[in-house]
């Protein structure tokens, strides 16, 4: 496996989809059956990559949860008598590798000091992470995401899509970002679909307090360094934002279109 860890965002209380995250945080919603925070991590599986770290907030002991009965949410059978202790065995092959660190980073924090507040646990493993929200299913090609990273010298790699208005504009010349606007586009720009790579030297860029939003000020100030480039993802992405769209998702699921899936 390897040694780039990978963390997702999964702290926010998830408001415009309040019929769901009222109950459970919303990267617990599931998609088919399976939590959307798991589809994630298993696209990143799938390129080689198991070290996960996963600030919480907003009930972030339902996804602790989660994790710990992990293999019990498989089929099982449980053999219990009175003269031995109860025995489990798993009737499906659960591969998945994960490490994942569990860190909780207060109800009310903003993402980039929920990031600030992890960097001992990115600093473990070098000095080159990733990073993606707890609601975004895409097919990008993660190799590839890699390979564009390693190919400039910059601090971060931002991944494009295109979507409908409604998310983080972003301008480019030559792939070199120069202007980030948060929820202020027009339709069929390319708009800011996650699946970032950093340079740990962005945390710097991090204010202290638990008020600084990672789209804001960290990334808008390594913009106007000419630090950020983006990676154009000419594929499919998908955001689970709001129910009906999370309705969606459901949908390509059931009808065998879950494209996220390799």
């Amino acid at each position: 496996m390897k040694n780039i860890p990978v963390v997702i965002l999964c702290g926010g209380y998830g408001t415009r989809m309040k019929e769901e995250t009222e109950f459970i945080p919303k990267p617990l919603v599931e998609i088919g059956g399976i939590p959307m925070l798991l589809h994630i991590m298993n696209r990143y599986y799938s390129y080689g990559y198991n070290k996960f770290i996963l600030p919480l907030g907003y009930k972030g002991r339902m996804i602790k949860d989660f994790f710990i009965n992990y293999k019990y949410h498989n089929d099982f059978v449980l053999y219990s008598n009175e003269e031995a202790s109860s025995s489990v065995k798993f009737l499906n092959n659960i591969t998945n590798d994960f490490e994942i660190s569990f860190i909780e980073t207060g109800l009310n924090t903003q993402t980039g000091s929920r990031l600030k507040l992890i960097r001992n646990y990115i600093d473990r493993y070098g000095d080159t992470f990733m990073l993606t929200y707890g609601d975004g299913l895409a097919d990008v090609d993660i190799d590839s995401l890699i390979n564009f990273h390693n190919s400039h010298d910059k601090m971060v790699t931002i991944t494009g899509v295109q979507h409908p208005p409604k998310f983080g504009n972003i301008y480019e010349d030559k792939n070199l970002v120069v202007k980030f606007d948060e929820k202020i586009n027009t339709p069929d720009d390319i708009i800011n679909g996650g699946f970032f790579v950093f340079s740990t030297k962005f945390i710097d860029y991090i204010d202290d307090g638990d008020n600084v939003k990672l789209e804001f000020d960290p990334l808008k100030k390594a913009v106007d360094d000419g630090e950020v480039m983006v990676y154009k993802h000419n594929g499919r992405w998908a955001c689970g934002d709001l129910l009906r769209e999370v309705e969606n998702m459901n949908n390509l699921y059931n009808n065998g279109d879950a494209f996220w899936i390799r």
